[in-house]
């Protein structure tokens, strides 16, 4: 299957796709004996492509972790502000991985990462409406009338959403839990909702994604998925 050549140079685990760009456009890739172009797609199992002159070496076989991440790390695999990334976390995986959509710096749980762009993008693409479930902790006690109003919320930030559902697991005048079920999971989409009447979360915990589940994986650790869950990622694509 023919794919951008950035993209197979990164799923190598070489570089950034940014990184990648720059070395077609310094002339450094070329495919079939031919000095590759910007934008230029091949297909590895057929195409002969070419890095300084070596053959570009692909992974045999995906890798697919669920990683349960902890607060105070950014889900990216370089920060320019020095903070810490999700890519210190998995670096005995042993290949160059790259997370499947985002939790902010203050939020923790499940966080899936690949090699595999297109089972990311399957599991990200709002056409499949996977459910994202977190649990998340709010100061003071919740009303139902506050419920009722976050889940009317239509919009975030001026874009629209599908509103959530909420339940209350719990509540006191100190803390309240609720689980959201939310869909796009734009950024900081539930704080923002809480905001909206007035609450403040001061925990977020992603539990499942679809039919990914966190479990008891302890905070800052990884595991491979397994067979089962691969077999429900691949059904996404």
């Amino acid at each position: 299957m023919k794919e951008r050549l950035q993209k197979l140079i990164s799923g190598a685990g070489i570089c950034s796709r940014r990184a990648a760009e720059a070395m077609i456009l310094a002339g450094r890739v070329r495919v079939n004996g031919e000095t590759a172009t910007l934008g230029m797609a091949a297909d590895p199992d057929l195409d002969a492509i070419e890095l300084d002159g070596a053959p570009l070496k692909l992974p045999k076989e995906r890798m697919y972790i669920m990683l349960n991440k902890p607060r105070g790390y950014v889900t990216t695999l370089s920060d320019e502000k020095g903070r810490h990334t999700v890519a210190e976390l998995v670096r005995n995986a042993g290949r160059r991985l790259y997370p499947v959509g985002r939790l902010d710096l203050n939020s923790e749980g499940l966080l899936i990462l690949t090699d595999d762009g297109e089972a990311a993008n399957a599991l990200m693409h709002p056409a499949h409406e996977v459910d994202k479930v977190y649990n998340v902790t709010v100061a003071g006690k919740v009303t139902s009338r506050q419920i009722s109003a976050m889940e009317a919320v239509r919009a975030v930030d001026g874009r629209p959403i599908r509103p959530p559902a909420i339940k209350l697991l719990s509540s006191s005048p100190d803390s309240s839990r609720l689980r959201f079920t939310i869909h796009e999971g734009r950024n900081r989409e539930i704080r923002r909702i809480c905001e909206s009447v007035n609450l403040t979360v001061t925990r977020l915990v992603r539990v499942s994604e679809g039919e990914l589940h966190l479990g008891n994986l302890p905070a800052g650790k990884w595991r491979e998925l397994t067979p089962a869950e691969l077999e429900y990622l691949y059904g996404l694509r």
